[in-house]
């Protein structure tokens, strides 16, 4: 008869419920799947799926009891490890999103807002727009193939084990955050400049002839240069947006590096 020690039981147990952890943590804050709309029992079903698929590649992990202290240990390093990996990807929709606010605020449409589902509040039509462009294109050229190669590959740079993290993959998550202002900026840099100019230019006329009514002459005026700017715009926008989602994976990689211990 075949009998199964208590060590037996918490090898197994421990060979997937580590990664099950560190992948629902990431599905947890994942710009997709870590919204309010998305159900619990979907993160749930493909963390266990990805689980299923990825802990036949790794090794055993360390000998430790799993109700321990170095168990508890290694369980908060994956959810630490989860929540760095998917917060990383999340900045690409957060500087889309700012995108969205600025010009909407350049072209007097920040009234114009909708339910986001990502964060659960009222944001701009413009950044719903483009967080719905964001989530096309990184389908459209399978970026979420490369999301799911970061997460496999986070598990060989962080093997799993009862050791320190490392503090330089923090500070890197603290830097790739400033990109969040700096490429939203960058994305709405056209229709700032286009919106500036029409602005110059009201001004002008305004000084020129002071019984013009700003209110009735300059909303249209600028709410029209906006949205002509923003048809010529959006066909630069997806080699930008790709490059920017490329960039956030090799980040991604580079931030699980420097925190392995």
């Amino acid at each position: 008869m075949l009998a199964i020690s208590t060590a037996d039981w918490n090898a197994m147990i421990a060979l997937f419920l580590y990664p099950f952890v560190r992948i629902l943590a990431w599905l947890a804050t994942d710009p997709l799947l870590g919204n309010r709309a998305a159900p619990n029992s979907v993160r749930v079903t493909l963390a266990f799926a990805l689980a299923m698929v990825i802990v036949p590649t790794l090794p055993p992990p360390p000998p430790v009891a799993l109700v321990s202290g170095d168990g508890l240990l290694i369980l908060v390093q994956q959810i630490l490890i989860g929540v760095a990996l998917g917060f990383t990807l999340r900045i690409v929709f957060m500087a889309v999103e700012f995108t969205g606010q600025i010009m909407s605020l350049q072209m007097g449409l920040s009234f114009a807002t909708l339910f986001d589902p990502i964060n659960g509040a009222q944001t701009p039509v413009l950044s719903q727009f483009l967080t719905l462009f964001t989530v096309l294109l990184l389908l459209a050229f399978n970026g979420h193939h490369l999301v799911i190669g970061a997460l496999w590959q986070s598990f060989h740079d962080i093997p799993i084990a009862a050791r320190p993290l490392a503090d330089k993959g923090i500070l890197m998550l603290l830097e790739w955050a400033g990109a969040l202002f700096k490429t939203g900026l960058h994305i709405a840099l056209p229709i700032t400049a286009a919106l500036l100019t029409a602005n110059l230019a009201i001004g002008m006329m305004t000084r020129a002839a002071p019984q013009l009514n700003i209110f009735a002459v300059g909303f249209p005026i600028t709410l029209g240069a906006g949205f002509v700017v923003l048809y010529f715009a959006v066909a630069y926008m997806p080699g930008i947006i790709e490059r920017f989602w490329m960039h956030a994976v090799e980040v991604a990689q580079a931030i699980m590096r420097g925190i392995a211990p």
